[in-house]
């Protein structure tokens, strides 16, 4: 990843990770239903522009889409297999034991929701690209990990209220656990492009970034812009000993500060696990000026 960012902007931004393109919507029928069938009970299928439809037209497209459709291999296949059904996706959670009140229903599918994206076709297909303007995603999120297998990080440095020099080089280290650094994909091309995976051991295959926010002041409770940060980097490589560094070239200006983690896998989504109550995956300092006579200006880091 190419991720470099001027020190002279003022705040923090979330997982942006490299060159956001406008991408030219990718061509789609409103309704592909019979473009993923289940059971193999579909008709005829053809592909545009890498999307199958539901149109019945002849030739060699149609020939090669109803060849992959009927393929014994399931990583190419255009049908669902009927053991992947997850037959939990057609209830709503209303009438769970476990439902609360205000809770609001699930949407629901019995094909895994494999044709989502035809239901907002005012937006494109992610398609490996950061669109700003937004767009649907039809990649499976993928293996969930563990409990045991839960990422999280701390911040080593800057510990928790040092006082660092201001615009001079600095440092950020930070201890990773369970997550199975250095493996990053080309944000250009494969952004929230495949499926979440982990290795032997049950830990995230993925990469961390480190990001770094203005503040007002330390104890500003007005909400900041995440599209702005001075600073931000994806840490590229494995942790040693645990632990992984980045260098602040230049520093940065006096003044209050936010740095968080950002844990993701390798194709930059949010590391996604097994529980919904957990503790946060992230780390987050926050800093202040250290307003003394000493002639340099120096920066505060205080945890919270």
């Amino acid at each position: 990843m190419k991720f470099a960012t001027p020190l002279s902007a003022l705040i923090c931004v979330l997982p942006l990770l490299a060159g956001v393109v406008v991408a030219k919507p990718v061509a789609r029928p409103q309704d592909i239903t019979q473009g993923v069938t289940i059971n193999g009970s579909a008709g005829t299928v053809s592909v545009t522009e890498g999307v199958t439809t539901g149109d019945s037209s002849s030739g060699s497209s149609a020939a090669a889409a109803s060849s992959t459709a009927n393929s014994t291999d399931l990583q190419s296949s255009l049908t669902l297999d009927p053991s992947l059904v997850a037959t939990g996706f057609e209830q709503n959670g209303q009438n769970a034991p476990s439902a609360e009140a205000g809770q609001v229903p699930s949407l629901t599918s019995s094909n895994n929701f494999i044709n989502f994206c035809a239901t907002v076709s005012n937006l494109p297909l992610t398609n490996g690209l950061q669109i700003k303007s937004g767009s649907c995603n039809p990649a499976p999120m993928g293996v969930i990990a563990a409990t045991t297998n839960m990422p999280a990080s701390k911040f080593i440095f800057p510990a928790n209220g040092a006082t660092i020099p201001a615009n001079k080089n600095f440092t950020i280290q930070m201890a990773i656990e369970n997550l199975e650094t250095g493996n990053f994909v080309n944000p250009d091309t494969n952004f929230f492009a495949a499926p979440q995976q982990v290795n032997s051991a049950g830990d995230i295959v993925g990469h961390s970034h480190v990001v770094i926010q203005a503040l007002q002041s330390l104890n500003q409770t007005t909400v900041l812009n995440p599209s702005v940060f001075a600073f931000f980097k994806g840490l590229n490589d494995p942790a040693v000993n645990g632990v992984l560094s980045q260098v602040v070239s230049g520093g940065l200006p006096a003044g209050a500060y936010r740095l968080a983690s950002i844990n993701t896998a390798a194709n930059h989504q949010p590391a996604l696990v097994a529980v919904a109550q957990h503790g946060a995956l992230d780390d987050i300092h926050r800093c202040r000026q250290c307003m003394t006579n000493e002639p340099a200006m120096r920066v505060k880091f205080a945890s919270i």
